[in-house]
């Protein structure tokens, strides 16, 4: 067994009760959410979101919730001793357990390919550009765990994924030559999988709605859409029903302006030198 998967599970789990005590303490108090919201000066989304374990309670707020409730420093003493993260973020966290239960996901990117479609060379070569640097046993951990969250798509139950990249990423021979021809090869023959829609936004194309950077949507099994986005600054949960139509928008803009599943197949042709 995997010694890692264990600590994050048991973080998200501790996240989730923090969560429930919040809730209900807040209903105990006889608070609504948006009541106590207002009287926090925070969005209800937040609260509700912290509440379902899907956004962490910071210490701050964690102080200012026991006052208001009475808890007597329960709240900020869950949040100084939840386990900590050994490996990833609490973003990415939250990330990677919603990708594992995703029934849709929708993937625009256009720096690299997707982590997904990745081989384990591309992924091993794309951590290792990483500023500052990562050590080599951290690549080594963080490219295993890339490489293992492409089990969802070879589920028997797999989720429905759209994935749309620039073209310029497919120019981009990060790790060489060699691993740039391998890539593109994996990438012709994972385009097959029945779950699988991909395209490519050309570069000759003068329309684009994905020019604030790329981004994520997922549709979890309750039905829950969520986005996730990704900058210079870091990472980003979106839960906020007209943020996330708003990135909806943009995908569904975007699949218009990129090349059909089976012309983004013809290009990959090209590239690979195939008739």
């Amino acid at each position: 067994m995997n010694s890692r998967k264990s600590p994050r599970k048991k973080n998200l789990s501790a996240m989730k009760m923090l969560g429930v005590q919040l809730g209900t303490a807040r209903r105990a108090a006889g608070y609504t959410q948006r009541a106590l919201a207002e009287r926090l000066a925070v969005d209800e989304e937040t609260l509700a979101s912290i509440e379902q374990g899907r956004r962490p309670l910071k210490p701050d707020l964690a102080e200012l919730l026991d006052q208001v409730l009475g808890l007597r420093g329960v709240l900020a003493a869950g949040v100084d001793n939840l386990p900590e993260i050994d490996q990833f973020p609490m973003w990415a966290e939250l990330y990677m357990e919603h990708e594992r239960e995703a029934i849709t996901l929708s993937w625009y990117d256009a720096l690299v390919l997707p982590g997904l479609l990745q081989t384990e060379a591309y992924a091993r070569a794309v951590l290792r550009n990483r500023v500052p640097a990562y050590d080599e046993d951290e690549v080594a951990t963080r490219t295993a765990a890339r490489v293992a969250r492409q089990e969802i798509l070879h589920r028997k139950c797999p989720p429905t994924l759209s994935f749309i990249v620039w073209e310029p990423v497919l120019h981009l021979a990060i790790g060489g030559a060699e691993v740039q021809g391998r890539q593109l090869r994996h990438l012709r023959t994972i385009a097959e999988l029945p779950c699988i829609a991909l395209q490519f936004l050309p570069l000759s194309s003068p329309y684009s709605a994905g020019l604030n950077g790329p981004f994520t949507l997922l549709e979890t099994p309750e039905h829950q859409h969520l986005a996730y986005t990704e900058s210079q600054r870091g990472s980003q949960w979106v839960s906020d029903p007209d943020e996330v139509s708003i990135l909806s928008r943009k995908y569904a803009m975007l699949r218009t302006q990129a090349l059909a599943p089976q012309d983004s197949m013809s290009l990959l042709d090209r590239l690979l030198g195939e008739p």
